[in-house]
């Protein structure tokens, strides 16, 4: 396809072994690259994960220059690609850490998300462990003739996020989670993904972790709402490629945040 943008969702089970992540995150780049990819969008929590949290997460948390985001670029350069990856990051009071989204190209980092809404639901208790990002400008940047925008998780059950980075210029948002696995939970990640970018006439790219603690389903969508590629439960990379006139063409026929008489105000 002429002017379009391949973007790959990669779907795995980050560990409590930074290092072998990163192993994982090097293979599944020269899977997506192979495919074509040029933005690969990693699980939340990619640098380190354990289940359940513990104290762990303060002693293996990085700064945004630390060597996880120093080796998301040498992957980059390797594969000519944008990665997109979650980040344990390094909370200022040193107990608690900060969970990040980076995107990472061959000249390092482009842009980062610290996560607003924390999953203190359905009988979890992220905000004991992590540190809420402050409001502030939506995260995006851009690359070839798309503008990406970033949020995480929990987030999706907040439709103000979206309006905000669609205002911000999003044509596409990218979606690292850690959807934890219940009763009809994979039924409210699909339909929260296609209601985000139907609603905002976006693309939207989400890569989850898989079963036995996340939905799987790492997904691309189109702004109509149309799913373009998808990852069931394994570990695997979707890959899509984005027309870039598409947003336009749809916001034309259905112009409904022209129309809109709402806006977003900040809760603090």
């Amino acid at each position: 396809m002429t002017d379009a943008l391949a973007v790959g969702v990669a779907q795995f089970a980050p560990t409590a072994d930074t290092e072998a992540n990163l192993e994982a995150i090097e293979q599944l780049v020269a899977t997506a690259s192979g495919r074509g990819a040029r933005v690969v969008v990693f699980p939340e929590y990619s640098s380190y994960f354990v289940d359940p949290f513990d104290e762990s997460l303060a002693v293996n948390a990085q700064e945004l220059d630390g060597p996880f985001v120093h080796a998301l670029a040498r992957i980059a350069t390797s594969h000519d690609v944008v990665v997109v990856a979650g980040l344990l990051e390094r909370a200022e009071d040193g107990r608690r850490v900060r969970n990040t989204v980076v995107a990472v190209g061959p000249e390092g980092l482009r842009a980062h998300y610290r996560k607003l809404h924390l999953y203190d639901a359905f009988g979890q208790r992220e905000s004991d462990w992590v540190e809420a990002g402050d409001l502030g400008e939506p995260r995006t940047f851009e690359f070839g003739g798309l503008r990406f925008g970033l949020m995480t998780c929990y987030d999706l059950r907040f439709p103000e996020v979206g309006r905000l980075l669609v205002d911000a210029g999003a044509d596409v948002f990218l979606v690292p989670a850690e959807w934890v696995r219940g009763p009809l939970k994979e039924h409210h990640w699909r339909t929260l993904l296609h209601a985000r970018a139907i609603e905002n006439t976006v693309f939207v790219a989400a890569a989850d972790h898989p079963p036995p603690l996340g939905v799987g389903n790492s997904l691309i969508v189109d702004p109509q709402g149309v799913e373009l590629a998808a990852v069931g439960t394994a570990t695997d990379v979707a890959v899509a490629h984005l027309d870039i006139g598409a947003v336009a063409r749809v916001r034309r026929v259905n112009p409904a945040l022209h129309l809109r008489r709402l806006g977003v105000v900040p809760r603090g």
